[in-house]
């Protein structure tokens, strides 16, 4: 059967029976009633602060049940979530409050600490996590316009700073749907959160497993060993990963009985190579693997059926249900058997990025005209081959961005945070292959070697733990093409050479 193609309000996604469990923390287990009932008090409490709809409402929180609570709460609202990734720095959430125009921030009083002077917007209202109420009376379910702007999710693009992703409740409601749907997700399902919830991927688990009446036990880890012991304690069935995850998890020690819970493992944010394919299946071999691409811009496009994974492990597989996935040549044809862009058409596509046009329209243009849907695309600038097969499959990726840990993350915003101290003159971050990260950062630099101690223990302060290089390659001068402007063509390739 198909799933149904009718959005709705992404508050209404709590479908479980009202006395199954919907959220698992490690003290408590919330069950679906519950969790509606602080989704609503919640909700209340937001509607009796005075702020007008649509404005917006960041939280910068690790994955307690009030950040588990807040997208739905603050949509019920009528207001915009902006959900802040923790390993962020405060520089960084900085320019999401000032760039988003955020009216408020929840989060943790230590955390709130860290600010500086002028980093938080006058304009913007900080609350302690502990003076939101989960327990009182609230608004029921809301009405609004699925079209309606729910959510900003903050991702790095290929130069400048964070860029926001604007999500209606529609995009949100049928990534929801197609997710359950394909992954046949079930109210005995237990999903194992160890995604921020500021990624999309991490966010949709929430959405796709309340859908589908099933439980999520959200997990902040420091060690592989935490999620191993993680998937016994909450009797987890389904884990999403990114490659460095995996990695990680195929070093520790499994027990027999421990693995076998497992009977789903996704993954996206980079491709599987084929030893990983390798590896998972031959670790639990009785849990069905699902590769996926997905860019923020259109949550997801494709998904591998499992069934396909062992004869065909380089493959990103077809598109989910509610997408419309093509390759396209540079003169706008399709591309079957040869590379080409690939292209994302339908409802699951973005309203564009927050208050940048310029950037927007680059990114979202129309659907070519022999496409089967109408109206924006988002053209990904991955390039990519539908083979005759109808499976695409990776070629490479046309922009400069790095993905380190499942993160994507924008070399000129390294490259700002280097030259901010003065111990080199230029810099060019580059990402180059590395078995564990997927990319590992390396920063070419002219300068004054001796001044590396004291940038490394700078950087420290200002970047997370994801972005901080592990190479520092310093030169007296960087290479120029014919424009005078630094040739990062040529930086890279002494890099990876």
């Amino acid at each position: 059967m198909a799933p149904d193609p009718t959005p709705r309000p992404i508050d209404h996604v709590l479908r479980g029976a009202a006395d199954a469990p919907a959220l698992i923390e490690r003290a408590r287990t919330w069950s679906f009633a519950e969790v509606e009932g602080a989704v609503a008090s919640v909700a209340g409490w937001l509607g009796g602060l005075g702020l007008a709809a649509g404005e917006r409402v960041a939280t910068w929180l690790p994955k307690t049940a009030l950040a588990c609570v807040m997208p739905l709460a603050v949509a019920r609202a009528g207001l915009v979530h902006v959900p802040v990734n923790p390993a962020l720095r405060r520089a960084q959430v900085a320019h999401i409050l000032a760039d988003s125009g955020a009216a408020m921030l929840v989060t943790q009083p230590a955390r709130a600490t860290t600010f500086e002077a002028g980093d938080v917007p006058d304009a913007c209202r900080v609350v302690a996590d502990g003076e939101v109420p989960l327990a009182a009376a609230g608004p029921g379910r809301s009405a609004g316009d699925p079209q309606a702007l729910a959510a900003i999710l903050y991702t790095s693009g290929s130069t400048g700073r964070p860029k926001g992703v604007m999500l209606s409740h529609a995009n949100l409601w049928l990534g929801a749907v197609s997710v359950a749907h394909y992954l046949r997700l079930a109210a005995d399902d237990r999903v194992l959160g160890v995604l921020p919830l500021s990624f999309d991927y991490g966010q949709n688990q929430l959405f796709s497993s309340w859908y589908a009446g099933a439980a999520v036990a959200p997990l902040d880890y420091m060690t592989a060993r935490d999620v191993v012991k993680a998937v016994e304690r909450v009797a987890a069935t389904t884990l999403a990963g990114v490659p460095p995850l995996w990695v990680q998890l195929l070093d520790a020690d499994w027990p027999a009985e421990t693995a076998v819970r497992l009977r789903r493992l996704t993954n996206s944010g980079g491709a599987l190579s084929e030893r990983l394919v390798r590896g998972l299946r031959a670790r639990f071999p009785q849990a069905e693997l699902v590769a996926m691409y997905g860019l923020t811009e259109a949550f997801r496009s494709t998904w591998l059926d499992p069934a396909l994974i062992d004869t065909h492990p380089d493959a990103m597989g077809r598109a989910i249900p509610f997408a419309e996935v093509m390759a396209v040549k540079a003169d706008g044809s399709r591309a079957v058997g040869e590379p080409g862009e690939l292209v994302h058409a339908g409802p699951l596509v973005a309203q564009g990025y927050w208050r940048d046009a310029e950037r927007s329209a680059l990114r979202f243009r129309p659907a070519p005209d022999w496409a089967a849907s109408s109206g924006m695309a988002v053209w990904s600038g991955d390039t990519v081959v539908e083979g005759a097969d109808g499976l695409f499959r990776f070629v490479g990726r046309d922009d400069e961005m790095i993905k380190s840990a499942g993160n994507r993350i924008s070399p000129l915003e390294i490259e700002e945070a280097v030259l901010a101290g003065g111990e080199a003159r230029e810099a060019v971050a580059i990402g180059v292959p590395d078995a564990r990260l997927g990319q590992g950062i390396v920063v070419v630099l002219a300068g004054d070697a001796t001044s590396e101690e004291a940038l490394r223990a700078r950087l420290r302060g200002l970047l997370p733990s994801f972005m901080q290089p592990m190479r520092y390659e310093w030169r007296s001068e960087l290479p120029r093409n014919a424009n005078g402007k630094l040739d990062r063509a040529a930086i890279r390739g002494e890099v990876t050479a």
